[in-house]
């Protein structure tokens, strides 16, 4: 008995790969992989979420559509094998487009950005900043919905992610990695309620 219960517990050890989370049942909820953890995601979005998620794929795509492939979640973005991520919106540029595959984005994207939730937040602000930065994603945005602002993260020349800017009100976001990049960040907010 002791002898199973010990073997039971090294499976429990093993880290998540994406062959593990690929095989899993849906359930109804959705998952990330992060450094070989499953880890259960926040409950649908909201409707602010979704209208702030809605607005930044529209202004993306009409500043960056030419040189961008631009998707948003549900979508398996495939950093490694034990680090699997849905950011909830995503860009490629066009000469990268080889890293979409049948089963996600394969790679690093060139931005990915999280629009954050109140149970996302320690996730979206720590354990994904982390991943994504080491995973080498040379841009990722936070949208708050709380504050109404947008931080904007580069790597820097170590790696390692750096606040470049934080935007609010009607400032204009633009960025020296995706020069096609250009709207004001009240743009997100208009249809959010108060």
């Amino acid at each position: 008995m002791e002898k199973n219960k010990k073997a039971a517990d090294k499976v429990k050890e093993q880290p998540i790969t994406y062959e593990v989370y690929a095989e899993m049942p849906d359930d109804g909820n959705r998952y990330e992989v992060i450094d070989g953890v499953l880890e259960l995601m926040s409950p649908s979005p909201t409707a602010s979420h979704q209208s702030i998620l809605s607005e930044l794929i529209d202004a993306l795509r009409q500043s960056c559509k030419t040189d961008y492939l631009i998707y948003f979640a549900p979508l398996d973005v495939i950093l490694s094998d034990t680090n699997v991520v849905q950011p909830d919106a995503i860009m490629i540029h066009r000469s990268r487009k080889h890293i979409v595959t049948s089963r996600g984005i394969e790679g690093p994207p060139d931005l990915a950005v999280e629009v954050l939730s109140p149970s996302s937040q320690k996730r979206d602000r720590l354990k994904k900043r982390a991943v994504y930065e080491k995973h080498g994603v040379p841009e990722y945005w936070i949208v708050d919905p709380d504050s109404r602002t947008l931080e904007q993260f580069q790597l820097d020349e170590r790696g390692n992610y750096v606040l470049i800017q934080l935007y609010e009100g009607d400032e204009l976001i633009a960025s020296d990695k995706l020069h096609c990049v250009s709207f004001a960040i009240s743009r997100l907010f208009a249809d959010v309620l108060q």
